[in-house]
């Protein structure tokens, strides 16, 4: 099967998933990931936990397929009971973020810890963002971490240059393609 078909799968597994949610409770903004299901900003706010894990993990899934038939491609980094990033290409080791949201002071140790971590085993630590509207303290937090950041077209611009897939293209060609019908 070819990357798109993979990608289309991964997209298709989720619509069903997101259909089948049921869930109880400002924000309007769209990215191509919402676009892609048609999940407007009210659905989405109606539970935002949930929508923010499911489409972080639609998006770790996505970023995944397009680099795994990479030769340099690896899964998870796992140091002890943590997996600090969740591919690794080349010297990259990518950890990626639908978006960060939380300032939680156990996450925001973690990222600060993971980073130099990842260094000395000689990687260069990447967070791939979608949404570029992250929570300032998180980023500061990323960023004491040593971690090279992008965000929104910067990640995808990222993705293509280390695989040769567009995923921006993609995903906008995508769009409604996989509709939340509720």
């Amino acid at each position: 099967m070819s990357i798109e078909q993979n990608l289309d799968a991964i997209l298709e597994r989720y619509k069903t998933s997101f259909i089948e949610k049921v869930y109880s409770e400002e924000n309007d903004d769209h990215d191509l990931l919402m676009k892609a299901f048609g999940i407007s900003p009210a659905l989405k706010r109606e539970n935002r936990q949930y929508w923010g894990r499911e489409l972080g993990k639609c998006w770790e899934s996505l970023v995944i397929e397009a680099c795994k038939i990479l030769p340099t491609f690896q899964p998870a980094l796992r140091i002890g009971g943590d997996e600090p990033c969740d591919l690794i290409v080349q010297n990259y080791a990518i950890d990626t973020k639908y978006r960060l949201g939380s300032g939680d002071s156990g996450t925001l140790k973690k990222f600060k810890l993971y980073g130099p971590l990842l260094r000395e085993r000689g990687y260069e630590p990447v967070f791939l963002f979608l949404r570029e509207d992250n929570l300032p303290a998180a980023m500061t937090a990323c960023q004491s971490g040593t971690w090279n950041i992008y965000t929104g077209k910067q990640s995808f611009d990222f993705i293509k240059e280390i695989s040769g897939f567009d995923m921006e293209d993609y995903l906008m060609r995508k769009a409604m393609a996989f509709l939340v019908v509720r």
